[in-house]
């Protein structure tokens, strides 16, 4: 992995063609990813999001850490005082690199966009950074995501606005609104979350509220 820099690697995860590949793209990357996104990047998704999540849910909430790859957003709420925090990933050894920071309660190795195996009402809150996106979790998750998600609970989660255009998260995200499954609560301006990398990218963080 060394051999290629920060934009190279993020290309070639997002070309990954199917769930396994995804995996192991990421546990190749796992060791130099924090090095890679934070040091030389100047990664602030992480960040900007549980800005956006403390506007919302009391340091008391259940949150889970959907696609926690090595527990950045973690190490975030951590920050801003949440401690009951569970995570899950695809990859084994961004779930490794996510324990290593003793923040977590429990972490999980899961696939998002198949049954996630949690009981109902499961948690007050949902974050999910870098998840949706090319090459990632399938609209059809956020199905299981409001299933596991208290009545009145939070889902939050960043979207670039090319992808929500051109992919059918648009539709999906709309068609669970009219089904009433859950409410736009706040779409912010946009964010650049990797400045010194591509200052061209952005995305907007979307809050919902699940209704049951």
């Amino acid at each position: 992995m060394s051999e290629m820099n920060v934009h190279e690697k993020v290309q070639w995860v997002y070309q990954s063609k199917n769930n396994q590949d995804l995996a192991e793209r990421y546990d190749a990357w796992s060791a130099e990813y924090e090095h890679d996104l934070e040091d030389l990047s100047g990664y602030v998704g992480p960040q900007r999001t549980v800005e956006v999540l403390t506007q919302y849910l009391p340091y008391t909430a259940k949150i889970l850490d959907a696609g926690v790859g090595t527990g950045l957003v973690g190490k975030a709420l951590h920050a801003q005082g949440f401690t009951h925090l569970e995570g899950i990933d695809l990859s084994e050894g961004m779930l490794k690199k996510a324990a290593e920071k003793g923040i977590y309660q429990a972490l999980y190795r899961r696939v998002m966009g198949d049954p996630l195996g949690f009981l109902d009402n499961s948690y007050d809150g949902i974050i999910s950074v870098g998840v949706f996106t090319y090459g990632h979790a399938p609209s059809k998750t956020f199905e299981e995501l409001i299933r596991i998600t208290k009545p009145d609970g939070y889902i939050i989660f960043p979207l670039r606005p090319e992808f929500y255009e051109s992919s059918d998260f648009k539709a999906k995200m709309l068609d669970l609104e009219v089904s009433g499954k859950w409410q736009l609560v706040s779409q912010s301006n946009k964010i650049q979350p990797l400045p010194q990398l591509s200052p061209e990218l952005d995305y907007q963080i979307w809050v919902y509220q699940v209704n049951k």
